[in-house]
């Protein structure tokens, strides 16, 4: 399981410092687990997270990949705002199984279970992960999900990552454009593979790059193409790639 670490943000300007952050409904944090993300005001992404209400804060459980550089960029843009980010010292546990008391649905699909935080070890069953994100198109934060990326090529609206109608937030006007102005042209799209490929193999079409393979699973994969150059067989590497 990758490493995952556990924030709490508390403060009384905690929510309204988020609202205007984050691409979700920091409000919905009270129902249950939220996922969001903070992007740069060009609206590419920085970070993705799940959030959820803890009695007067927040918990936001973030990859430990980027934990350092969620925390430096929310303490640059807090200023004086009356907000305390400090770690948990909570654990993830997740599964798919029955939920613990106090597990939260996994809000992107809900064949990705429940997640619970608690003062144990992390912990996590048998369920192939990787097999679930592909079937349901769901990126992983530094493999699908990297600095150059745009949220709506990567599924978030689909996987209830995005608020159209909570106003503004840090890149909210390129996202509203690429939604309401633009067709995507680029994207995240599932596909079948024959063979294997580095994550990140380039996809060509007779010699010319048209995307990336990520993730693979079962003669499924990941991958980011430019839907106007799809073929009906590409190469990545040594792997035959069909869209599908």
């Amino acid at each position: 399981m990758t490493a995952r670490r556990i924030l709490r943000l508390t403060g009384n300007d905690t929510e309204d410092f988020l609202q205007g952050l984050i691409t979700n409904d920091i409000k919905r944090a009270s129902e249950g687990l939220l996922y969001a993300a903070i992007l740069t005001p060009q609206g590419k992404f920085l970070a993705d997270f799940f959030v959820t209400q803890d009695g007067d804060g927040f918990l936001m459980d973030v990859s430990e990949t980027i934990a350092d550089g969620l925390i430096k960029r929310l303490t640059m843009y807090k200023l004086r705002a009356d907000v305390q980010i400090a770690d948990s010292g909570l654990s993830l546990q997740r599964g798919t199984g029955p939920a613990p008391d106090g597990g939260l649905t996994d809000p992107r699909h809900p064949d990705m279970g429940w997640r619970a935080y608690t003062d144990g070890a992390a912990s996590d069953d048998d369920t192939d992960w990787d097999a679930i994100r592909i079937t349901h198109c769901i990126p992983e934060t530094n493999i699908e999900l990297t600095p150059d990326s745009y949220i709506l090529e990567n599924q978030f609206e689909a996987l209830n990552g995005v608020d159209f109608r909570k106003g503004c937030y840090v890149g909210q006007e390129v996202t509203a454009r690429m939604k309401h102005k633009t067709e995507l042209r680029k994207g995240l799209r599932r596909v079948a593979v024959e063979g294997n490929a580095p994550v990140g193999t380039d996809i060509t079409v007779n010699g010319k790059t048209i995307g990336a393979l990520f993730t693979q699973a079962g003669g499924y994969g990941l991958a980011y193409l430019r839907f106007d150059r799809v073929q009906d067989e590409m190469q990545a590497g040594d792997a035959i790639v069909r869209p599908l």
